[in-house]
């Protein structure tokens, strides 16, 4: 039996055929599906001095730091609209605890959320924000998720957060 070398050329040129049989003519323009997108499970924490039905607010405190994210639907990762996040954290100006340091806001049409609120502190060690979706607070019929991101660094002015919930 004669062995071909085979050259890097080769190998990608028969790479590059492979994805195209399977991919198909579209595969590499289609957009992207989010075809079985698992829900957000709550994270260890997230609950941490949760006050439930805290008011919708414009922002928190005098603002400074912007905490972001978008809520999509399992499944299908369909943006969610009118979805009610809840958000406090520990920062310049208060306790996590404290009534002042929470608010909630509603998704837009595209599934985004934003509050402005005061630059989070470390607590505990960690800067981090805690965040909710509470289904006992918003009519929408998902399920109660809570999260607890940590920046990275605790100069960052502005953190991300997204839910993907799943029906009740």
């Amino acid at each position: 039996m004669t062995q071909v070398p085979q050259t890097r050329r080769a190998v990608l040129a028969a790479a590059a055929a492979a994805s195209a049989l399977i991919l198909g003519p579209r595969g590499l323009i289609a957009p992207a599906r989010a075809q079985g997108l698992a829900p957000t499970e709550t994270m260890r924490g997230g609950a941490n001095n949760y006050r439930a039905g805290a008011p919708i607010r414009d922002r928190i405190g005098g603002g400074g730091f912007l905490m972001s994210g978008t809520v999509r639907r399992a499944g299908d990762g369909a943006p969610l609209e009118g979805v009610r996040i809840q958000i406090w954290a520990h920062t310049t100006e208060g306790r996590e605890r404290d009534p002042e340091s929470h608010g909630a806001t509603l998704t837009d049409a595209s599934g985004a959320f934003r509050m402005d609120m005061p630059q989070i502190v470390p607590a505990f060690g960690q800067p981090h924000a805690h965040l909710a979706y509470d289904a006992d607070h918003d009519p929408n019929g998902f399920r109660t998720v809570f999260l607890r991101p940590v920046m990275s660094s605790r100069s960052d002015t502005s953190l991300s957060a997204d839910f993907v919930l799943q029906p009740a």
